[in-house]
């Protein structure tokens, strides 16, 4: 677990600077999901625009964090663009970690439709702060989220959008079911991570350098056996 999520847990219990946001918390105007990640093609930010190219003038809003990343025309053109995207999508950029607890807690949920992730502390840090998470159906994504995620195939449009709007509702009855599995989530310590690396460690093979002596008589080989 980073010091981002840490933090994140031991202020779970204070109230945010409603104005952190500018203005984007008000839900009961306009519900609002969250999406974080590097705008690049592995986070699949195309999937999701092309639901709310969908929803129509009832869209729930999407706020995107995060910077624009590379070989992305489609996405970019969409958001530069589209017209029907210009008023339920909001694209932010890097923003404070203030800023983002703000969203987060004011979120349905955090959608991460990823199809390929290394860890995904987007996953741990909507968690400690109590928000639902919509994701893709990867390890790295249950390996920080456990049990209480919707997991999802990046590739089914038609169970994200599902899911999209049925967390928009109010009365969303998933939203309220992975509210009741939020207790059971507990975000990895320093100390179980950095334990969980040498553990990793100590199941290499031991490796010793072998040294040589090269044909012609110059500085000697180090070879591993």
């Amino acid at each position: 677990m980073t010091r981002k999520v840490i933090a994140a847990e031991n202020a779970k219990d204070q109230t945010p600077d409603p104005n952190a946001d500018g203005g984007l918390l008000d839900a009961s105007e306009r519900p609002y999901f969250v999406c974080i990640g590097t705008i690049e093609p592995r986070k699949n930010h195309l999937l999701l625009l092309h639901l709310w190219r969908t929803f129509g003038a009832c869209a729930p809003r999407l706020c995107i964090v995060g910077r624009r990343g590379w070989e992305n025309e489609n996405v970019l053109d969409l958001l530069d663009r589209c017209p029907t995207l210009a008023g339920p999508i909001q694209e932010l950029g890097a923003i404070s970690d203030s800023h983002l607890t703000a969203l987060l807690r004011g979120a349905r949920a955090l959608l991460m439709p990823s199809f390929a992730e290394g860890f995904g502390l987007p996953v741990a840090e909507a968690l400690a702060h109590g928000t639902p998470v919509v994701c893709s159906d990867l390890p790295a994504l249950r390996e920080a989220g456990g049990v209480v995620p919707e997991y999802l195939d990046p590739l089914d449009a038609l169970s994200w959008r599902r899911s999209v709007l049925d967390y928009t509702d109010k009365n969303s009855s998933r939203r309220a079911a992975q509210l009741g599995r939020l207790p059971l989530w507990r975000g990895t310590s320093w100390e179980t991570h950095i334990g969980s690396v040498l553990d990793f460690l100590e199941t290499l093979p031991n490796r010793q350098p072998a040294i040589t002596t090269s044909r012609t008589g110059a500085s000697p080989l180090v070879v591993e056996r």
